[in-house]
């Protein structure tokens, strides 16, 4: 360690799982990071106020002080980096330069790995150190590595109904009938959904919108770091760099779909970042800052194991802190709960939930799927053999109870984690809707693409959460859902269980990892949650 530089608490990363090192990055290679600065604590997940903060009440508040920004800005400068933008409502900064000004500010070893999953990339391992001078500003720095920690939720076809069901593929009004949506269409809303990958294929959406004889919704793309790219400009790729966005964009494509199918009149603002820890850290500082948009509500259908050890414990800190402004701001951020069951895709044995699903500051929503016959179906826990995504397909809801981060009191239900020590965590999903079969009716590359997952419950929940939003009162709009639905309604009872549709059926066992999971049983459980949503329900619980 250099005289000059102390070790940043909670950076160290070991080497990606699989992954080796080719050679050391070119050290002219020009690079961005995000800092992370300090600033007034956020109150915790019991002591979030009644009303919404407006974006000026958070700077003033919450923001950095420009006296810090200002001494990081110096510090820095002195290694030939150049300070691209600073935040102080957003309590980060964005700075740019060589790689070789980057080892010597932060004394990393930056390398060229390649793994089977993702190619090839630049990474490190171990702790990023920083100048002394500004130890204790900076709380984190992101993007110095480039592994991958946003998965999908979701990438599946199936062209014909599955043997759980004999039901077709289910369109807009089959869900608003089915959830009992409110009787508008979301005009006056705006809506976010964030993406890490793949592009929007606008002519799919315009099929979608004339088969279900719904107007072209407004829809405004934002690049984070990230450009929104098109199918001409996909196909153009080298073919693994093609198929990979071609793969991605099911992802995209689906959560705009079912968004613009159950709130056709609202505004939609899709963010694009990179897959890394930097990309979830700017896409949120994006969503945040009120510019574009200042959306009611967010759609996230990506995420990956909470206590993976490619999350660095800085990034889940100062990710979680960012959905707590986001809470803040009256924020409901929708986050899927995975869909690979209790293991989510770990193979150490234990139960594991997935984040920023795990995050106190979100609604984390699970999946269900229908069975029996059309006429009368029963709507139970997702999940079909082995209970995880495997190439011969299967899959089933995240759910469980968090280890890194505890119960808020509000969230006063009773539910014991399978992993045998383990703290009080969260207890995840807060709700439900469809996830698996028959699964929703969509269009990708111009042909029928029925999907699912928690990647489609999730943007469900989002285009609900718009419509009761725009039903509301207006004192009573804006306003972080999910501590709500934990609190008593006027009749004493949980205004989760007076607008969810109970689910009694199902599990959540992945197998082989760990081969046994979460049960469904009456009221609260960690596979669906308090259920799935009565729309009209849940609005005049808000209401209370």
């Amino acid at each position: 360690m250099s005289a000059q530089h102390v070790v940043l608490i909670g950076s160290k990363r070991p080497a990606k799982s699989g992954a080796r090192r080719l050679h050391d990055a070119d050290p002219n290679s020009q690079m961005e990071v995000t800092l992370s600065l300090r600033a007034p604590s956020l109150p915790g997940s019991d002591n979030m106020p009644a009303k919404a903060l407006t974006h000026e009440e958070f700077a003033s508040k919450y923001g950095v002080k420009p006296e810090d920004a200002e001494k990081v800005r110096h510090a820095l400068e002195k290694y030939g980096l150049k300070v691209e933008e600073i935040s102080l409502p957003g309590r980060s900064m964005r700075v740019s330069g060589p790689v070789s000004a980057m080892n010597s500010a932060f004394q990393t070893h930056l390398g060229v790995y390649r793994s089977a999953d993702q190619g090839d990339f630049r990474g490190r391992e171990g702790n990023i150190q920083i100048p002394a001078e500004i130890d204790g500003i900076v709380t984190g720095v992101f993007g110095l590595d480039e592994r991958r920690v946003a998965r999908r939720k979701s990438t599946r076809a199936a062209a014909a109904p599955t043997p759980a069901t004999k039901m077709s593929p289910l369109g807009p009004s089959d869900f608003e009938k089915r959830y009992s949506f409110p009787a508008n269409q979301g005009a006056g809303q705006e809506i976010g959904i964030a993406e890490f990958e793949g592009g929007y294929f606008a002519d799919d959406l315009q099929a979608f919108c004339t088969k279900y004889n719904l107007a072209m919704p407004n829809i405004t793309t934002v690049p984070v770091g990230l450009p929104a790219l098109t199918l001409a400009q996909i196909q153009a790729l080298p073919a693994q760099k093609r198929n990979d966005e071609l793969d991605a964009s099911i992802e995209v494509n689906m959560d705009i779909q079912i968004v613009a199918g159950l709130c056709p009149q609202a505004k939609m603002f899709v963010y694009f970042a990179p897959f890394t820890q930097k990309g979830w850290v700017d896409l949120l500082n994006k969503i945040i800052s009120g510019s574009p948009a200042k959306p009611v509500t967010v759609s996230v259908s990506w995420g990956a194991p909470e206590d993976s050890p490619d999350w660095s414990s800085s990034a889940r800190t100062e990710i979680n802190d960012r959905l707590q402004a986001a809470a803040l701001l009256g924020i409901t951020v929708c986050i899927s709960s995975g869909d690979d069951g209790s293991g989510d895709e770990m193979t150490d044995g234990h139960a594991h939930v997935d984040f920023p699903s795990s995050s106190p500051f979100v609604l984390s929503v699970g999946g269900t799927m229908l069975t029996g016959a059309e006429a009368n179906p029963i709507e139970e826990v997702w999940w079909e053999s082995p209970g995880e995504r495997t190439s011969k397909g299967g899959g089933a809801g995240g759910g469980g109870v968090s280890v890194e981060f505890l119960r808020p009191t509000w969230q006063n239900v009773t539910v014991k984690s399978l992993n045998n020590p383990s703290i009080d965590g969260r207890v995840v999903p807060d709700v439900s809707a469809l996830a698996g079969p028959p699964l929703y009716d969509l269009i990708f590359v111009g042909k029928d693409f029925p999907n699912g997952g928690t990647s489609a419950s999730t943007p469900l929940w989002a285009a609900l959460l718009a419509r009761i939003n725009a039903s509301l009162p207006s004192q009573l709009q804006q306003r972080f859902l999910t501590p709500l639905l934990y609190g008593n309604a006027k009749n004493g009872q949980a205004r989760g269980a007076i607008s969810c549709r109970d689910i009694t059926v199902g599990q959540n066992a992945s197998h082989p990892d760990p081969g046994v999971g979460y049960q469904a049983q009456p009221g609260f459980d960690a596979v669906s949650g308090w259920g799935t949503p009565n729309g009209t329900a849940l609005l005049q619980a808000l209401k209370q």
